[in-house]
């Protein structure tokens, strides 16, 4: 008997589209780094980057649960003094909203060279517009 790792060579990567309208963040970037990761595959290998690519459309109707849109804060620090930013969920939004959600699956994927490689499978769109057309996108459904 055999055990087999899926590799980079041998994998064939597939394109999914998921629609983040009224999809609860968490649950959505669970999905989303799980498809990355290639855990939904029956050769999933840990250190092998042999998941699928993402692509993410309406990412500004992504929905928080309990009060989060003006709790949460998400924190930077640039090391220097007084580098300490903090910016509230309402505030990103407005900004730039698909930072929610790569942040939110940044956290989900080893940090590591193969995370990073990783996270470069996911597009993330703030509307229903992209460019990705002539991948032929398959859609992918998540309960909201």
């Amino acid at each position: 008997m055999k055990t087999t790792f899926a590799n980079k060579e041998t994998a064939q990567p597939r394109w999914f589209l998921i629609n983040a309208e009224n999809l609860v963040l968490g649950r959505l970037a669970v999905t989303v780094s799980n498809i990355i990761r290639g855990k939904n595959q029956s050769n999933f290998t840990p250190h092998a980057d042999a998941g699928d690519f993402v692509v993410v459309i309406n990412a500004s109707k992504v929905r928080l649960t309990g009060s989060k849109e003006t709790d949460k804060e998400y924190m930077t620090f640039s090391r220097y003094v007084g580098g300490h930013k903090s910016e509230t969920v309402a505030s990103i939004r407005a900004r730039r909203p698909q930072l929610l959600i790569e942040r939110a699956i940044k956290g989900m994927v080893p940090h590591t060279r193969l995370g990073r490689a990783q996270l470069r499978k996911v597009k993330i769109y703030p509307h229903s517009e992209h460019p990705h057309t002539a991948q032929q996108l398959q859609p992918l459904n998540i309960a909201a």
